[in-house]
């Protein structure tokens, strides 16, 4: 039989684990930063936690567990001659995989509510799976490394948000650009156009943009039963050009009649104003305070998200030099935790796409030498008496922080040495007869050749240096 593993999933070596943990280390460094504090969850949550809350495409998406012992317990044979999918799912499973991270911290918050400090920051970390069709960029099996403020109204949330993903990627050194819609601003279009039950499709069809282009959005929201004048006021506002501040003029006239609309404007120069710099209170003019991002940010109102539970500000992220999909996402929502009994509690959160960055990384060869690095130090095995001596030394190196293998065999030292430059070892320790005389080692700097009779405090120094 082939050994192979499950199609949409992969194996990661240690340079690839050393990698990732990187990406991994760089983000929660960043959230602690803020104040955010960890949680995880179960990898399986029962299927009524997950079922209903990701669309009908999400739950045929969902990885269904099939229950321990007999699953056809509760089927009859009518149902299984019937074969209804769905169905039968519904008898035979009562687990699920998760799907992402955001429900399950919504049922988390719910049942933790008693002991939670609001607002609460939490960041998570850890996989999900969707029964997707594998393709690159996609997978079954994938890490999420979500961020979410819950208990607080305030607008400083998404400011808040928007300095965390500037800080990730200039640490990672990946240019980007941060995209910013609001939600409450297609709502208001949706209302003046006069298509206020179409804000789903118009949103769906708009956020195509990029891939598919104006004529083919224009005919997609043909389809989805807009008349051609109402695609028409459409135009202006999905081409909107300029400044995020000439941007906001312009949609605040075409959002007057609409409260939605102008809430949602008035949100978005909130965050762009304290971004750049500016605020402005009745008391006192525009002044500028702080230092803006390192990174574009830009208003961009074919910004959509898929995602229905939007309710005010949106953003996705864009590289600027590597051609991939958005790397990071989020956005405000009002009422995450009320699909659970528990209304009224108002969210905001992020999620960086931890596959994409770190496809993103490899593109460019960002990688710091540190993040990559194994073990700095190798003692060579000459046999029993040797190792004898080499010991105490190889303990004290790892006490001083040196990473140190020392060879296991006492085989012949071309192996111990390809060993070596296989694992890009910089320096090899070797302790023979004259060596133990004079209780030194020989270190060997393994790019350069050079070989130097040292103490072991010598030597630590050596290999700490590099």
């Amino acid at each position: 039989m082939k050994t192979s593993i499950v199609k949409g999933t992969r194996d990661f070596g240690p340079v690839e684990m050393a990698r990732r943990n990187y990406i991994f280390d760089t983000i929660r460094q960043v959230y602690a930063l803020y104040g955010f504090q960890q949680i995880e969850t179960p990898a399986m949550e029962t299927l009524g936690t997950l079922m209903g809350k990701y669309g009908e495409e999400g739950d045929k998406l969902l990885f269904k567990v099939l229950n321990s012992g007999d699953c056809l317990a509760k089927v009859s044979d009518e149902e299984l001659i019937a074969r209804n999918p769905l169905h039968l799912a519904s008898k035979m499973c009562e687990k699920g995989l998760r799907y992402d991270l955001t429900v399950p911290f919504a049922r988390y918050v719910v049942m933790h509510r008693e002991e939670l400090q609001l607002p609460f920051k939490r960041y998570q970390i850890q996989p999900v799976w969707r029964a997707d069709r594998p393709q690159k960029g996609r997978y079954r099996e994938f890490y999420q490394c979500d961020a979410d403020i819950v208990g607080s109204d305030s607008l400083l949330n998404e400011v808040e948000l928007m300095q965390i993903i500037d800080t990730v990627f200039t640490r990672f050194g990946i240019r980007v650009q941060i995209k910013i819609n609001n939600r409450k601003i297609l709502s208001g279009i949706a209302e003046v156009i006069g298509a206020a039950d179409k804000i789903v499709d118009i949103t769906v069809a708009i956020d195509k943009l990029d891939k598919i282009g104006i004529d083919n959005v224009n005919a997609e929201l043909r389809e989805d039963g807009l008349t051609d004048e109402q695609i028409q006021k459409l135009q202006p506002i999905i081409l909107l050009e300029g400044t995020n501040e000439e941007k906001l003029n312009t949609i605040a006239e075409v959002l007057k009649d609409s409260e939605t609309g102008l809430k949602g404007v008035e949100e978005l120069r909130f965050i762009l104003n304290t971004l750049s710099g500016k605020t402005a209170s009745l008391h006192s003019p525009l002044t500028t305070h702080h230092s803006p991002l390192n990174n574009e940010l830009q208003l961009d109102l074919t910004l959509a998200r898929g995602l229905n539970y939007y309710t005010g500000a949106i953003f996705e992220v864009k590289a600027l030099d590597v051609q991939i999909g958005s790397i990071t996402g989020g956005g405000r929502y009002d009422n995450l935790t009320g699909i659970f009994g528990m209304p009224g509690l108002s969210g905001v959160g992020i999620s960086f796409g931890a596959d994409r960055i770190y496809d993103v990384l490899n593109q460019l060869d960002l990688y710091p030498k540190s993040s990559v690095s194994g073990t700095q130090l190798l003692f060579i095995n000459f046999g029993e008496k040797e190792t004898a001596y080499c010991l105490p030394f190889v303990s004290q190196a790892r006490q001083s922080g040196i990473r140190t293998e020392l060879f296991p065999d006492a085989v012949k030292m071309k192996k111990q040495m390809s060993y070596a430059n296989a694992k890009q070892i910089p320096f090899v320790a070797l302790a023979g007869e004259n060596e133990m005389n004079e209780g030194k080692l020989t270190l060997k700097n393994m790019e350069t050749g050079e070989q130097r009779m040292l103490t072991i405090d010598e030597l630590i120094q050596t290999c700490a240096r590099t």
